[in-house]
């Protein structure tokens, strides 16, 4: 298939390379020093969203936030002003599901498709083509495009109509927040009470509190080895839409809004661009004590 792929950082970048390494003609938006190779191995470079959208029938997009989102699509030279009818649009970013829905009338006003789709699984998973993909939009055209989803995803579901990928997001990233805090606090505890916490969580590991959280992150969080594989200033961001979308909703999120006063202090610390398993760091400011010290 001819795709389109704007959006090249941590997460694009990668799964563009698996599209291409899949024998898919790829056109390139916002191509940098970083992803250069991605030119190297076939891919062609576009100067705008526009071109973008006028040279493939189906058009990704892997930005950070809501406003990348309207952006690339409504703004000046913008993948919409290149549709023409029958092309898809597939949002892979997470952002408002509200504002996903708004997105999709507009893209459907021009005779195209819209599918969100956002991605759990951060870094590792986008390299290694196993990411667990979550779809809104109409089951027709989830079928159409799921053979690309195959290529850089292992669990994809299409939850519902357009917005329901984006609301499942939001789900998974208020259990992985709250996971996160509960083993920050297990793991400062028992460091603070005098145990090896490498040795406690080798201990629960076996038993109902084990986790990929607590197997992936417990670990970065005793290593004390905090690079990026999904930052805090992104997460805090999630939970921005998570607590919107609970207002809209009525109802309270009160754990969720204490990961992100978490991840607020974290930020103001200066840490807002580690790994989201540093909230640790604001768990230790609190208790006066750092894991292993």
């Amino acid at each position: 298939m001819k795709i389109g792929f704007i959006g090249l950082g941590v997460m694009g970048r990668p799964m563009a390379g698996h599209l291409i390494a899949a024998g898919h003609d790829l056109v390139l938006h916002r191509v940098k020093d970083v992803s250069r190779h991605l030119v190297d191995q076939g891919a062609q470079a576009a100067d705008t969203a526009k071109d973008v959208a006028q040279s493939a029938d189906i058009i990704i997009l892997m930005v950070p936030d809501t406003p990348d989102v309207e952006a690339v699509l409504f703004g000046e030279d913008g993948v919409a002003a290149g549709l023409s009818e029958g092309k898809t649009v597939i949002d892979m970013s997470s952002i408002s599901p509200v504002a996903t829905r708004e997105f999709a009338d507009r893209i459907a006003g021009l005779g195209c498709a819209y599918l969100d789709a956002p991605v759990s699984g951060g870094e590792a998973g986008a390299k290694a083509a196993s990411l667990s993909i979550m779809v809104g939009g109409a089951p027709a055209d989830f079928d159409r495009v799921l053979p690309i989803f195959e290529v850089m995803g292992k669990n994809i579901t299409l939850v519902g109509e357009v917005g329901a990928g984006q609301t499942a997001k939001i789900a998974n990233q208020i259990i992985v927040a709250l996971t996160i805090g509960a083993v920050s606090e297990g793991l400062v505890f028992a460091s603070k009470a005098g145990a090896d916490p490498a040795k406690v969580r080798d201990a629960i590991m076996g038993g109902l509190a084990s986790s990929r959280i607590l197997e992936l992150h417990g670990k970065r969080m005793i290593d004390r080895t905090f690079e990026p594989g999904f930052r805090i200033s992104l997460h805090q961001k999630d939970l921005n839409n998570a607590l919107d979308s609970a207002r809209s909703l009525k109802m309270a999120l009160p754990a969720t809004a204490q990961a992100q006063e978490l991840f607020n202090a974290c930020a103001s610390m200066g840490h807002g661009e580690l790994d989201h398993s540093a909230l640790v760091r604001a768990i230790e400011a609190i208790s006066g004590h750092e894991i292993g010290v």
